[in-house]
């Protein structure tokens, strides 16, 4: 999400890494469960090798979001998602979104950026359509998942095109969503409710339905409810599904990351969902975590896996306050772990101000090759969830916009 920095009228919000031996990774695959083995190839400790900025995909935002002739289009948003349609283009998926009119420099208090009036609408999600030229065109008409009912709203993660159902050759994308209802302190961004899956037709991406996948509103603790979406992997007959808690505590400075499968194809029957429990899949099972002691391991609440041969590879928010400005690294010979790491880290440029960077997403419809494309979204820190987040994101609307980088992944080594 949505990381658990962000609240509806603000918008907010380790360390040195371990880098392990070939010869560790070695020892580890041929100790690995048969049933945790998909034919991806051979499994080799990987770590961040080099990374650059993305000015061409971060300017491209910078240019719709600025762009004046609309005023019910999008102009800033966080929770970056997307998805490669059949036809080449790309649907980006964004959870609480800016709409309204950007003004040209300067602000209302002279500053040289680019702005908006503060009673511009926010609504809770939104979608850009991306055209095979990589240029955004259109915003859907918006909210495109309405809210469930009066305090609770759904933000949009990760998204995927399947068969509609097993065997057809028809196609619809299955967007997986956050519902989360509001709450007091500390739960000022929302307390965390169920993961849903809504149907989009193709080509015209029209809302068909939305189905509940987990309901966690049972779970007394908010901070054990745990919702899937922010990342999915297809891997042999399975999609894996990543999700996280939102440990709240002060002494669990990070989130814990946990896996569901599905048969491919299959995201949209709630009764095909599996849950790993520490040892093993069950349908009715309680999710264990795969990664994370809540301190010095752990993921954000958003945060994004992908395979590099047959290596997985995760990337999120760094434990502890590094995790406001730094991206960090997990890898593992199976998505249930054992996940090793952190490993090498990387700081990307943030702008000035009191602001912190989140969600960090690779984007496999822009990615090729050994280049993956990352992004982050960037929000004024905000504790209390008040009107301050609002007023700076409004006087320099660049904020809260999503930033790129590339990334390219290799063996560890000096």
């Amino acid at each position: 999400m949505p990381d658990d920095t962000r609240a509806r009228r603000r918008r907010a919000g380790a360390g040195l890494g371990v880098l392990l031996a070939l010869v560790c990774a070695a020892v580890l695959l041929t100790a690995l469960p048969d049933h945790d083995r998909d034919g991806g190839g051979a499994c080799t400790a990987r770590t961040l090798r080099s990374w650059s900025a993305d000015a061409r995909l971060t300017g491209e935002f910078a240019r719709y979001g600025d762009d004046a002739s609309r005023v019910d289009d999008w102009t800033g948003g966080d929770g970056t998602h997307s998805v490669r349609l059949p036809d080449g283009r790309v649907l980006w998926l964004f959870s609480d979104t800016y709409l309204g009119q950007v003004h040209g420099p300067p602000n209302p208090v002279g500053e040289s950026y680019a702005w908006r009036d503060t009673s511009a609408p926010l609504v809770r999600n939104s979608a850009v359509v991306m055209s095979r030229d990589r240029r955004l065109e259109t915003t859907l008409p918006t909210p495109v998942f309405p809210d469930p009912g009066p305090g609770r709203w759904r933000w949009p993660v990760a998204a995927r095109v399947e068969p509609r159902s097993p065997g057809s050759s028809e196609q619809v994308v299955r967007v997986l969503l956050w519902t989360r209802t509001a709450g007091q302190a500390p739960w000022i961004y929302g307390v965390p409710t169920s993961t849903e899956v809504a149907t989009l037709s193709l080509p015209d991406l029209r809302l068909e339905g939305i189905t509940t996948a987990l309901d966690q509103s049972s779970v007394t603790d908010p901070s054990r409810r745990v919702l899937f979406g922010t990342s999915t992997v297809d891997a042999g007959a399975w999609t894996y599904v990543f999700g996280g808690d939102d440990g709240q505590a002060a002494s669990r400075p990070a989130s814990q990351a946990y896996l569901a499968r599905v048969p491919r194809g299959r995201l949209g029957q709630p009764a095909a969902w599996e849950y790993w429990d520490g040892t093993g899949w069950g349908v009715r099972t309680r999710p264990s975590p795969v990664l994370g002691d809540g301190r010095r391991t752990g993921v954000g609440s958003a945060y994004t896996v992908v395979r590099d041969g047959g290596t997985y590879v995760l990337f999120t928010m760094a434990a502890g306050t590094a995790g406001l400005t730094t991206i960090t690294s997990y890898w593992a010979c199976a998505p249930t772990g054992p996940w090793h790491g952190p490993t090498r880290s990387f700081s990307p440029s943030l702008p000035q101000g009191q602001v912190a960077a989140y969600n960090p997403q690779v984007h496999a419809a822009l990615s090729d090759g050994d280049r993956l494309v990352l992004s982050y979204d960037v929000n004024w820190l905000d504790t209390t969830g008040g009107v301050a987040a609002q007023a700076n994101l409004s006087r320099n609307v660049a904020l809260y916009r999503p930033r790129f980088v590339t990334l390219r992944l290799g063996k560890p080594g000096p």
